[in-house]
């Protein structure tokens, strides 16, 4: 397995018209969880994946289950819980504003996983593990199988980390200490200028590298800034990544197509600038669709816009 990730999948309803959720009467139901994001676009890049969570035994659960390995990301190890339920999301979307989440995943079946119940030996064959901050703020359970997970896989395999701040999540606590913690123990970064901002107190891309180079551990760094464009580091070098032309309806789920695609450029030993704009190509085509994942290149269209007209993408 080329990567696994570790954390919590909703079913989201999408409603089909735009403005408040009260005038809304018909969804559409989709996928949503930033780690199985990052294993499907993996997998559409021809990247072996593998998704590791629990769900509840119900329809939503077996719903999920099924979407994610329809688009060839392994889901074996997905322990299925008859005790609890699994989370939803519903989305309310906004005419050129921000998506609007409502969360319902209190005692969900993710937010049960122990780290007792982690699958060592199909953790330990992974050349990366991705882990994000969304999933040791769930519940104490996840955050000590998060740690003991970071432990374990110390110096052994690569391990990828994004923040993905939810404050909806935090709510009046303060999770940059933890956030920092884990990113310290990782040996890729992946977040966005304004969660460097909450999480370091800076949103100067090169302090940051400066500051977090020297620690061991890291060998990659990526800061995205949206339609600005990113920022990568691997220690030596250091480029920027401009942005892409794209006419964008959904900014959920770019960085974790970002994520996916840079770490597909590191595993195929690109240069470090290649993986940067494969990181790009893949954030950019993911806003041009409503769902998190549709818009997520496959493998012809991300050597297209590698190979093709500078500052296009694939249509």
């Amino acid at each position: 397995m080329d990567v696994i990730t570790i954390g919590e999948t909703m079913a989201a309803f999408v409603p089909r018209q735009r403005g408040l959720l009260r005038y809304n009467n018909t969804y559409d139901i989709r996928i949503a969880g930033a780690e199985s994001n990052l294993a499907i676009g993996l997998s559409k890049l021809g990247h072996d994946a593998g998704w590791f969570s629990s769900v509840g035994n119900d329809e939503f659960g077996h719903f999920i289950i099924n979407q994610i390995r329809s688009e060839g990301v392994d889901t074996s190890r997905v322990m299925i819980d008859s005790q609890h339920h699994t989370g939803i999301m519903f989305k309310e979307i906004h005419p050129g504003k921000d998506t609007s989440v409502y969360y319902y995943r209190s005692d969900s079946a993710a937010s049960y996983i122990s780290a007792e119940q982690l699958p060592w030996d199909y953790i330990e064959q992974a050349d990366i593990i991705h882990l994000t901050g969304i999933t040791p703020i769930l519940s104490e359970s996840l955050k000590k199988a998060v740690f003991c997970i970071l432990e374990r896989m110390d110096g052994r395999n690569m391990i990828s980390f994004d923040p993905n701040i939810r404050k909806k999540l935090w709510g009046s606590n303060d999770y940059s200490k933890l956030l920092r913690e884990i990113g310290d123990r990782c040996s890729v970064l992946m977040l966005g200028l304004e969660e460097a901002k909450v999480i370091y107190g800076t949103d100067k891309p090169d302090v940051l590298a400066d500051e977090l180079y020297k620690n061991n551990r890291l060998q990659f760094l990526a800061i995205k800034d949206g339609g600005n464009g990113a920022d990568v580091y691997d220690g030596r070098k250091h480029y920027h990544i401009p942005p892409f032309k794209c006419s964008p309806e959904d900014m959920i789920g770019a960085g974790d197509a970002f994520n996916a695609a840079f770490l597909a450029g590191i595993l195929e030993g690109k240069d470090l600038y290649t993986c940067g704009k494969m990181g790009g190509i893949a954030g950019t085509m993911a806003t041009e669709v409503s769902g998190d994942t549709e818009g997520y290149p496959f493998r012809e269209q991300m050597e297209y816009c590698l190979n093709g007209i500078p500052g296009e993408v694939f249509r």
